[in-house]
């Protein structure tokens, strides 16, 4: 009998997180469909790389891994197919979609935009109260130096959503996070690199810095520079990993 297909192809990258690639699924309230919840947790294992690009998915295999039938993970699978990040060929398999650069690009664009005019939202008004962000700051530094770099991307996003937050506009995030999945794998896949979290680090205390003098001219200048770094890293990351992306 041939082995069950692995998860994430072998040999597993240096970025890829130890632990299971993926969690068993809760049912954590009556309302909530199986499916939704298998369906969430897929997505959460693509935007992380738990399931990396390109990886063989066996219906049956995540329904043992989820710890639920096979139903709801086959309707997880035509969901995650509409939207592109699987595909199904039949008679051959289902993959995990490869990262698409342009679709790369057009995250940056969405999310550089909405991020600009969200600084600028909040430097309005009373000077905002950046308390919040200088935590999250020094909890940056704090994986920076045990090298938790899972946890230094939960803090990122914190610190951008914190933005949004004060820009009064919280809900424009949850747009931004809609269309950056293939942008967020692109940048998982930079980690682990501890000069490159040196630089996003003291870039995001600039910004925090300048959002607590209003400067809005400056923050439009960071922001914009910042939102484009991982596009820059694009190239050498397609050299040295081929086989995960596409366009």
């Amino acid at each position: 009998m041939s082995p069950r297909p692995a998860l994430v192809p072998e040999p597993t990258p240096a970025h890829a997180p130890t632990g299971p690639a993926l969690s068993p699924v809760v049912r954590e309230r009556a309302s909530a469909r199986t499916s939704d919840r298998v369906y969430d947790e897929l997505v959460s294992a693509i935007r992380e790389l738990r399931l990396a690009p390109g990886a063989s998915l066996s219906e049956t295999e995540l329904a043992e891994r989820l710890h639920v039938s096979r139903t709801p993970v086959r309707e997880a699978i035509a969901r995650l197919a509409d939207a592109g990040l699987v595909r199904v060929v039949p008679q051959v398999g289902t993959r995990v979609g490869l990262i698409s650069l342009r679709e790369v690009e057009e995250a940056r664009f969405v999310r550089e935009s909405l991020e600009v005019s969200a600084f600028e939202a909040a430097c309005t008004g009373l000077a905002p109260d950046v308390s919040g962000l200088r935590e999250l700051l020094e909890r940056q530094e704090r994986c920076y130096r045990a090298e938790d770099y899972n946890a230094f991307f939960v803090a990122d996003e914190a610190l951008h959503a914190g933005i949004f937050a004060l820009s009064g506009y919280p809900g424009a995030w949850q747009v931004v996070q809609r269309t950056k999945l293939q942008l967020d794998r692109l940048r998982r896949l930079t980690l682990p690199d501890k000069a490159g979290v040196r630089v996003l680090i003291d870039e995001h205390r600039s910004i925090v810095d300048v959002l607590e003098k209003a400067d809005v001219t400056a923050g439009r200048a960071l922001i914009s520079r910042h939102a484009r770094r991982a596009m820059e890293l694009a190239p050498s990351l397609r050299d040295k990993y081929p086989d995960y992306f596409t366009d």
